[in-house]
Parts: structure tokens; C-alpha cells; sequence
């Protein structure tokens, strides 16, 4: 899904990866199945990060065992195929000259090896801008894990499924979108499209903007033919880098349309005219 040039790990130990992290094989689908997921907690006693991931892993986590580990743990038992793991990573792009730094939710097969970024990765998801304020992306984790846990049953059924750029398989879902309905945060808007008015000129299905208790409401109820719009992108003044798009099912956890750009004059920080039009077709 994505070319990096390098990933830090956010304990504060370097992780370096050169290329795409490799995806798992069929017998490797199968460990991660029958393994217990070791959700790795910040090196740090104030991480709001720990205490967000914890209570989203105890409310959605279901698909395997899970326990919260130290990264002295990790370290350990990533070498061990009965384990696997819900990594936070810092990433940044080849292509993106501002050399932008995103927060990535990993979750990783355990495996004998030398470097982390051998480890299989059975699903990798841009979770947010590095530096961004935690409470910007933390209501959106039960949808995210959810969604990881979806897929990751999809490709032990059929392991063919797996593979590079394995998030825009979920773009055949796409003419399902417009039976639906989309929630979206006002800010998550480019300018072009950032009313109601505006998008109604463009796309004829139902679109509401929201508040992000909205949108909480939305995933504990799952509620019925709804998406939210999962939207990362640099924060503040910065007008350059990725900006990621994805469209998440709440009542049933599917994705149903991934994309992303690179910010500059004509294709702003938000969901844009152009997405619109791709899922009006």
C-alpha cells in the first residue's frame, strides 16, 4: 500500500525499512489466525496514545486473544509466530519532498528475523499526522480496528487477497456508496466542496457534515448504511505532502473507497471535487 524510505517506530528505537514491508503468505495468514495480538504500548507514562489504543482494543478487538505489552516485551516476542502485533510507526514518503512524517496502526505477524520490517504486515493503516494532537484521531480507532480485523479475516479465507496496493481492492465497493450515507467533519473538506450546497452540485447521494460526537454516536451504534470519512493530512500551516482518504462502513466495517494525493495549489488538504466525482459514477 505504501513506498516509504523510513519508519520510525514510536518507542523512541529506530526502525528503518527500505521499500514495502512484505506481506504474508498463506501459512503466515494462518499463524496470525491462531495467535494471541500483542498490542505494543508507548515507552511513555503520559502517552495518551496507550490510553486511547487500550480502550479501543477492549471495546472492538475480537477477532484474536489480545494483551498489552512494553517494548521491552515486543522486542522479544516479535520473533515468535504465536504472536502478533498492533505496532504504532512513523513514516515518510519517497516522493514527498516536505519529507512529511505520518502516524501508521500496524498489525504485524510474529516471525523469526532480524529487522521489524520483515515482519509480515497483515494490514497497515495511516492513522494520522506526526505531531498531531491525539484527540484528533482517537474516536476514529474502534472504526480503524474494526476495519484491520475485517480484513485480516478476508485474507485468511482467501490469501490470494493479499498483496501490493492491497487497500485499493476495496475501490469495487465504490458503486455501493451512493445508498449509503457519509459522515464528515467540516474541516476534512477541501474548500471547493466545504458545504452541503457545494457537494450537492457534484454528488447527488447523502452527505451530512458532522460533529466527531457524531461520528462516535455512529460506530458504538453501527449505525445502518453509514460511512465515515477517515481523512489524514498535515496539520496547521503545512501545505505540502499525502493527504489519505478512506471511507469506512460503520455497521459492517468494510471499506469502500481508498485514495490518496499530494497537497499543492490545485488539490488541497481534503477530500476533494475529484473524489466526489469518482463516486458519483
Amino acid at each position: 500500500m505504501r513506498t516509504y524510505l523510513t519508519a520510525i517506530v514510536l518507542f523512541l528505537f529506530p526502525l528503518l525499512m527500505s521499500g514495502q514491508a512484505p506481506f504474508p503468505d498463506k501459512d503466515e495468514i494462518k499463524q496470525f489466525t491462531v495467535s494471541k495480538t500483542c498490542v505494543v504500548l508507548e515507552d511513555d507514562p503520559f502517552s495518551s496514545f496507550n490510553s486511547y489504543i487500550k480502550a479501543a482494543v477492549k471495546a472492538y478487538w475480537t477477532i484474536t486473544p489480545y494483551e498489552f505489552i512494553e517494548i521491552a516485551d515486543f522486542n522479544v516476542k516479535r520473533r515468535k509466530p504465536e504472536y502478533s502485533f498492533i505496532v504504532l510507526t512513523q513514516t515518510n514518503f519517497e516522493k514527498d519532498k516536505s519529507n512529511a512524517l505520518f502516524n501508521f496502526i500496524n498489525l504485524l505477524q510474529g516471525k523469526n528475523v532480524g529487522r521489524i520490517g520483515e515482519m509480515p504486515e497483515i494490514c497497515a493503516i495511516p492513522l494520522s499526522f506526526a505531531g498531531e494532537d491525539d484527540m484528533d484521531y482517537s474516536y476514529k480507532l474502534g472504526a480503524v480496528l474494526l476495519f484491520m480485523q475485517k480484513h485480516a479475516k478476508m485474507i485468511s479465507e482467501d490469501p490470494s487477497l493479499t498483496g501490493r496496493k492491497y487497500l485499493k481492492y476495496y475501490n469495487k465497493f465504490i458503486p455501493e456508496v451512493q445508498s449509503k450515507t457519509i459522515l464528515v467533519k467540516q474541516e476534512d473538506l477541501s474548500p471547493e466542496i466545504a458545504s452541503i450546497e457545494k457537494i450537492a452540485g457534484i454528488y447527488s447521494g447523502k452527505v451530512e457534515i458532522v460533529t466527531e460526537n457524531d461520528i462516535i454516536e455512529a460506530i458504538n451504534k453501527k449505525t445502518p448504511n453509514t460511512l465515515i470519512l477517515h481523512k489524514v493530512g498535515p496539520v496547521g500551516d503545512k501545505k505540502s505532502g499525502y493527504c489519505f482518504k478512506m471511507l469506512i462502513g460503520v455497521d459492517d466495517s468494510n471499506m469502500y473507497y481508498y485514495n490518496q494525493h499530494m497537497i499543492d495549489k490545485s488539490t488541497p488538504n481534503g477530500l476533494l471535487p475529484a473524489d466526489l466525482k469518482r463516486l458519483a459514477k
